[in-house]
């Protein structure tokens, strides 16, 4: 019995596969062999897939909520283990509470401190000693009068929460001990306030991130296909892909010792929707052309598999290789991002490879209402040379030099940008909102040395006591030195610096001191403490970019020679793929100094934006050059490259807005390093995706020609096609023997004067001979179309329901389906063989 169809045709209930019928009038049920049976367990397959991954999903989203708690946002977690500051908190374990992390509590008045608030100062030391690691020290009074600050050692603590928890008591004892006295202010800052208000900020932003990038993806999809039913699933989808993802993190957090921060647990959210939403509009766009040739919709999915599953694997390859690349680094922060975004990205790519076909097979066609693609009709506008992207690649062939080198040019003058790119972000400039110990910090500048909240800390072999003392006190910028801890062996040194914490003058200052100490006989001395910290994740992240970059590039370049096997199109397109990262972060440092007002950049930014730039910016080039080399296989290079642009240009650049916008995302967040990634990357890929992919390759392919396949010959087919057809439409005349003149002025590819005749070559005969078998495929072909019309309507009424018709509705189609072994009576390259 017909189905009702949403395009108003009737919707047959059979689902043989195309060409295929049970046999007329039979009664009993097929065999096991019978394409019946098949396409029975074609739609269960699918069935238990979807089923499986539901119950995955439901399975980790308790552990993906969890993975904040995972989290280390302590900049010193981050260092490689022969880092100086990485060698004195180990040295400063050995000393009783020397492994605290301080918070400092300030007080202040700003007409001076009273004897009642010097009382308060004293009682809060008594009320905050259940925090403490070890005894509190007295509070120490400002030379102006002003201000008092006391320093409470907190103890190491792997559970942040319970850490932030604790400072959040801690302030408010300390708010209600300072509201006791009218005009006294307060606020708790140092290390341990930094650390908890960074994980305050990630704790309450984590849902309204998640909720913030489905949105956008929904909204974005929704205008894609035009379609109330089509947008669901591949949201849903991505969404799955996206709690798995996370619910693994956190597991191989937890048990595998992977380095996660707020900065990669934000961008695996971003990443695993940006990257999965562009692998669904790749596959949707094939499966929905391949829909037009094939009746049944596991047919067309498993032909969409096969013709866009290898552009999407090497795409996701490239990516995958590039965040391991990470590896390399000395920092613990990019040694752990690798993994992530490469474990977040082989989710995303099973999930879009296994639940998505499944679940869009089970919808069938009716997904894709009211613009539900009809078996026959293959017409795009694309296909016409009348859509955007036919008439941009016109338009590029016409100029294809002056293109390519106007476009470098004005991506060159970006490139000027980078001229005003700020200095390194200070850690009380990195958030973006105000917080309580950035407060604090600049409370306690007005009346102590700036560094006061951010001590550094040396640590020296106690013989040697004396020496060290001396030599610290001695070297300029440093306020004031004082011993903090001592055992038979070892001594400490609290030390407070004249300039800012992880100001540049600070920088200086702890590297004049490590040399100072360093220079005592015998002392062993090491310095760290938060600017030092700092400082040496500076340092590894400029030596982790010299080392990671390079690597990264030739790894790249390599996957696109073997794919493309080419040498001069993978140089090409890693030019192109370089110079617009490099534009892109010019264009970023205009609108972070003019526009955003960002003091200062981190100093991961740039290796960090590379990675994920050249990484997603060598995707595009693939899908677009994979299909150019197609095309140029059948039709030529010229109108290869033209016509690949056309078929590709609305998907990529739906796939890069995508991404894009899930990137934008991350401009939400209060930590200005965050929101610098997010713009960086999500202008990067739109410059790409709308200027680099669409016009500068386009224009480069067309100027180099056919050698931009050196050392292959993708187009020599194609050619040879061209000029048997050329040859075929030409009236047939002799050329004389010695008629040189006329034999040139012919022209005819494949023809030479021998004889009285002209001969074909070799390799020509061999492709007549080609274009010969598939004539005959064609001419059997329509006499099969022919005898299956004939017979359906000489068909007796009752027999016609057991014909397999597909699931058109449009008998004349489907028949002409039925008859057809390609699948496609209108589109001969539907059939793989030819």
């Amino acid at each position: 019995m017909d189905q009702p169809r949403p395009d108003g045709a009737a919707e047959p209930a059979s689902t043989e596969p195309a060409g295929v019928a049970p046999p007329a009038g039979s009664g009993h049920d097929p065999g096991p062999g019978h394409p019946l049976r098949r396409s029975r367990s074609a739609r269960l397959v699918p069935c238990l897939i979807v089923l499986c991954w539901l119950a995955v999903g439901v399975a980790v989203s308790p552990l993906a909520f969890r993975l904040t708690d995972a989290q280390t946002n302590d900049a010193s977690a981050f260092l490689p283990e022969d880092a100086e500051s990485t060698r004195l908190l180990e040295a400063q374990r050995t000393l009783p509470g020397g492994d605290a992390v301080p918070a400092v509590i300030i007080l202040a008045r700003a007409d001076g401190l009273t004897p009642d608030d010097l009382r308060v100062a004293e009682a809060l030391r008594a009320d905050l000693g259940e925090f403490a690691a070890n005894t509190i020290p007295p509070a120490v009074p400002s030379g102006d009068g002003k201000a008092v600050v006391l320093t409470v050692p907190l103890p190491q603590s792997t559970d942040a929460e319970q850490f932030t928890e604790d400072i959040g008591r801690i302030r408010n004892i300390s708010d209600d001990a300072a509201a006791a006295e009218p005009g006294l202010d307060s606020a708790v800052t140092g290390p341990a306030g930094l650390v908890a208000d960074t994980y305050d900020v990630f704790a309450e932003i984590e849902n309204a991130l998640l909720l913030a990038t489905a949105s956008i993806v929904a909204v974005i999809l929704l205008l894609v296909y035009r379609s109330p039913f089509l947008w669901i699933v591949p949201l849903l989808s991505v969404g799955i892909a996206d709690q798995a993802a996370a619910g693994l993190i956190y597991l191989l957090a937890r048990h595998a010792d992977l380095t996660v921060n707020g900065q990669s647990a934000g961008m695996l959210r971003v990443l695993v929707f940006g990257a999965g939403t562009d692998y669904a509009l790749l596959l949707i766009a094939r499966y929905q052309e391949e829909l037009t040739r094939y009746a049944e919709p596991a047919a067309a999915m498993r032909v969409a598999l096969h013709r866009a599953g290898p552009a999407i694997l090497a795409s996701a390859g490239t990516v995958i290789i590039g965040m391991l690349c990470l590896l390399l680094g000395e920092l613990n922060s990019h040694r752990g991002l690798g993994p992530v975004c490469a474990i977040g990205i082989v989710v995303a790519l099973v999930t879009m490879l296994t639940l998505l076909p499944a679940a869009m097979v089970i919808g069938g066609r009716r997904l894709f209402w009211p613009f539900v693609p009809r078996l026959g009709h293959y017409e795009q506008a694309e296909e016409t040379g009348s859509g955007t992207w036919a008439r941009a690649g016109a338009a590029i062939a016409r100029y294809p030099r002056v293109i390519w080198i106007t476009t470098t040019v004005a991506l060159g003058a970006l490139v000027l940008g980078m001229l005003v790119l700020p200095g390194v972000l200070r850690q009380d400039e990195a958030f973006r909102d105000q917080v309580e110990s950035v407060e604090g910090q600049h409370l306690a500048e007005q009346s102590f040395p700036p560094g006061v909240t951010a001590p550094t800390f040396v640590v020296a072999n106690a013989a040697q006591t004396d020496a060290v003392a001396d030599t610290v006190r001695a070297v300029p910028g440093v306020a004031a030195a004082a011993e903090s801890g001592r055992t038979a062996d070892l001594v400490q040194f609290l030390v407070i610096l004249e300039a800012p914490p992880d100001s540049s003058d600070s920088f200086r200052t702890v590297e004049a001191l490590r040399d100072a100490v360093h220079a005592v006989p015998g002392a062993g001395a090491l310095v760290g403490g938060n600017t030092a910290v700092n400082l040496d994740v500076r340092d590894a992240a400029v030596r982790d970019r010299e080392v990671i970059i390079p690597v990264v590039l030739v790894v790249v370049l390599l996957i696109l020679a073997l794919l493309l096997r080419a040498i001069v199109a993978p140089l090409l397109l890693m030019a192109t793929v370089v110079l617009s990262f490099f534009a892109a972060l010019g264009a970023s440092a205009l609108i972070y100094h003019f526009v955003f007002g960002f003091p200062g950049i981190d100093p991961a930014l740039p290796l960090v934006g590379f990675i994920f730039l050249v990484a997603l910016g060598v995707d595009y080039n693939i899908f677009l050059m994979t299909r150019v080399r197609e095309e140029a296989g059948r039709i030529g290079h010229e109108a290869g490259v033209q016509r690949g642009l056309a078929v590709t240009g609305g998907v990529i650049t739906s796939a890069g807005v995508v991404l894009a916008a899930t990137f934008a995302v991350l401009l939400i967040f209060p930590l200005v390093q965050l929101a610098e990634v997010g713009f960086l990357v999500a202008f990067g890929v739109l410059l790409d995706t709308l200027i680099v992919r669409s016009i500068l390759v386009p224009a480069l392919a067309l100027d180099v020609g056919p050698a931009v396949w050196w050392p292959s010959h993708p187009t020599a087919s194609a050619d040879r096609a061209l000029a048997l057809r050329a040859a075929q439409a030409a009236p047939a005349r002799p050329v004389p023997l010695d008629d040189a003149a006329a034999a040139a002025e012919l022209d005819q590819p494949g023809i030479a004067p021998s004889g009285a005749f002209a001969d074909f070559g070799t390799d020509t005969i061999e492709h007549a001979y080609e274009m010969s078998r598939l004539q005959m495929l064609d001419e059997e072909q329509a006499n099969g179309l022919e005898t299956a019309e004939t017979a359906r309507t000489t068909e007796p009424p009752d027999s016609a329901g057991t014909a397999g018709t597909g699931d058109t509705g449009d008998a004349p189609g489907s028949q002409k389906q039925d008859a057809s072994p390609t699948g496609s009576p209108r589109d001969p390259r539907a059939d793989p063989s030819r």
